[in-house]
């Protein structure tokens, strides 16, 4: 089963836990329900809670960075995030500050 649509953004599930669960103003939460809408969510398999009990146990890294962290390197994707400093030290992860571009 692939877990990735290259015409999608695609989003770890615990992305859209967060970016959802922000209490947002009106606008703002419909912008980010359209920007939910329109992404591929990719949800926990077993290789990818495998990969993210590594990353905890060898980089003590917090739960919803190490599952996003091992959906990305599970699945060969890029990391967009502005918190590159919380993923600093996971070998392998390619990650991207779209504030620096």
């Amino acid at each position: 089963m692939n877990n990735v649509i290259d015409d999608l953004p695609n989003i770890s599930v615990i992305t859209k836990i967060e970016v959802l669960g922000f209490d947002a103003q009106p606008k703002d939460s419909a912008l980010l329900n359209d920007f939910v809408g329109d992404s591929y969510v990719i949800e926990l398999t077993k290789s990818i809670v495998d990969k993210c009990i590594v990353l905890r146990k060898k980089n003590k890294t917090k739960l919803p960075d190490a599952i996003i962290a091992a959906t990305a390197l599970e699945l060969g994707l890029t990391l967009i995030t502005r918190n590159i400093g919380d993923f600093k030290n996971i070998p392998n992860l390619k990650s991207i500050n779209p504030w620096d571009l």
